[in-house]
């Protein structure tokens, strides 16, 4: 199997057959493709940090599965993930992915998953509910759903024999025709060849060719000061495939949890809305319940309602928390079904069970990304793109709870199959890296300072409630901030933390420009310029070569 060409002859037209298949990215979606893909195929699984480090991982509530015949179904699982994206979810994408839960879940099960279980439940499960859903349909491992199945995952993965596993390597540039010489280019339609990617461990650039390459690198959570995500969340799928020439849909719609637990020593650790889900009450300080004010459905509104509740009862009182009550839940009740969280908590003083939590909204979920079908095909052949990193029209403007594991699942089966009844294509010789040119950077503070001046004005200027002034202030620092650090790109060699700043600057600009674009307030997204809500709208579609195709108002 070739995996790294040391040199631009070492691949010819015969190596082809054996080109394995790339995928950036070893969440759930990512290893839902090489589980299912490598029972036929080759497969490179590429993880830029540890296996462990993933969004999956730290996924909390649990996984949509209409598993229940007799008091659920298809359509209302689709009815609730249209009302929860606010009029721009594509209807048949909401549905297909409906149908597929089940059988979704059952193929966890088979892996292995602890779920927890109820004799007397569909399937054997303990179904839960959260917000926005009108029955209990969330198939859960107590409150740690996501470390559950990504560990099971990750064992079947490094047992197989059909996957490479390489750790601490992150992707920089997707291989296209753009990267070919004259000769090369002629006569060949553009595709996706492979990609660049730096070994962490021995600081040098590899090329790495591949029948098709998969990108499954999760949202751009770290772009924001404020996030739940972990340290891998830097939009690196988005940004390579933008910069390869493929369309983007939405990424205006960011979703800002609205409880992350607010603590001097921890403010990353989300508190999962199963626990809103189970009866825990949104408070002030005082003790005054706010939701009821804001929404009829409490604190089982949907996300972006209950997080922009939160910020204005924040903003109204001066306050830096809000508190989540689920003292009245009793001790047994919150250690049996929240043993994560009362653990965590306690670690750090809080005991959950006597005492409310301080909460406040982080960015959580990125609900636009890479436009591809519903076999995850982006508008580069040879690419594709699962999960997070996507737009499939699914989650609309504003995502609904535990969709995004299944999307992954559902989507990440689907792009198996389409790739492995693809034809593998003539392979040109593929150019090294240069790096002739460049010296090793004088000073990583520059990297740092653009780093956090980045994630400060998103977080000031992009998030929950904005304004076009704000986002114009934004785009200008942001165009400002990408010169200098392309220029930085240019003349040094690469680190990962260069490459993911590049990446978030990508991102960020898609972001801001996305936000300019929609003049209503809808979802994710609010306005204060454009505070009402258009009659019929439609997405917001970037295109790298044409500008973008704004939102309309018909």
């Amino acid at each position: 199997m070739t995996i790294k060409a040391k040199s631009a002859e070492s691949v010819h037209h015969s190596d082809a057959a054996d080109l394995p298949v790339l995928i950036i990215g070893a969440g759930l979606a990512g290893l839902t493709v090489a589980l299912d893909l490598a029972k036929t195929q080759k497969v490179v699984l590429m993880a830029k940090r540890g296996l462990s480090e993933s969004a999956t991982a730290w996924a909390q509530g649990g996984i949509v599965g209409v598993v229940d015949k007799e008091h659920d179904s298809i359509d209302a699982h689709v009815s609730d993930t249209l009302d929860a994206g606010a009029g721009l979810v594509v209807e048949s994408t909401a549905r297909y992915i409906a149908e597929e839960s089940a059988a979704a879940i059952k193929w966890l099960v088979e892996q292995g998953v602890p779920f927890t279980t109820d004799k007397d439940g569909p399937m054997g499960l303990h179904l839960t509910r959260e917000g926005g859903h009108s029955q209990r349909r969330i198939a859960h491992a107590a409150d740690a759903t996501g470390k559950a199945i990504h560990e099971v995952l990750l064992d079947h993965a490094r047992a197989n024999p059909n996957i490479t596993i390489l750790e601490h390597w992150i992707a920089l540039d997707l291989i296209t025709n753009r990267h070919l010489g004259a000769k090369e280019k002629r006569n060949r339609p553009n595709r996706c060849y492979g990609v660049y990617a730096l070994d962490i461990n021995t600081n040098h650039v590899e090329t790495i060719a591949a029948k098709s390459v998969v990108l499954a690198t999760g949202g751009v959570g770290k772009v924001y000061r404020y996030t739940s995500n972990p340290d891998t969340a830097t939009g690196d799928g988005i940004a390579m495939a933008w910069r390869a020439g493929c369309r983007v849909g939405n990424m205006e719609f960011i979703q800002f949890h609205p409880t992350c637990l607010y603590h001097p020593s921890d403010r990353t650790f989300l508190i999962t809305e199963a626990l809103r889900g189970e009866g825990g009450l949104l408070k002030l300080p005082d003790g005054t319940r706010f939701m009821p004010e804001h929404d009829k459905r409490n604190e089982l509104a949907p996300r972006d309602i209950v997080a922009r509740a939160i910020d204005f009862e924040m903003k109204k009182h001066g306050l830096d928390y809000v508190n989540l009550d689920a003292t009245h839940l009793g001790e047994a009740f919150i250690k049996e079904h929240f043993p994560m969280i009362y653990a965590r908590c306690l670690s750090l003083g809080l005991d959950i069970t006597k005492d409310p939590i301080p909460v406040v909204p982080a960015a959580h979920y990125t609900c636009g990304g890479v436009v591809t079908d519903l076999h995850g095909k982006t508008d580069l052949p040879g690419l594709y793109a699962v999960g997070e990193a996507t737009y499939t029209g699914l989650h609309g403007a504003n995502r609904l709870a535990s969709n995004s594991l299944l999307e992954c699942v559902v989507i990440g089966k689907a792009a198996a199959q389409d790739i492995a009844t693809a034809e593998t294509p003539q392979l040109p010789n593929l150019p090294l890296w240069d790096e002739s040119q460049v010296e090793d950077a004088d000073e990583q503070v520059v990297i740092a300072h653009n780093w956090d001046e980045l994630r400060s004005l998103m977080w000031n200027y992009v998030g929950i409630v904005r304004t076009n002034r704000r986002l114009e202030r934004a785009l200008h620092r942001i165009e400002l901030l990408r010169n200098e650090v392309q220029e930085y790109y240019s003349n040094f060699k690469v680190t990962r933390d260069l490459i993911e700043l590049r990446n978030l600057l990508e991102c960020a600009e898609l972001i801001v420009r996305s936000a300019l674009l929609r003049r209503e307030s809808r979802g994710l997204h609010y306005s204060r310029d454009y505070p009402e809500t258009w009659a019929v709208s439609y997405p917001t579609i970037l295109t790298p070569r044409s500008g973008a195709k704004p939102a309309s108002k018909q």
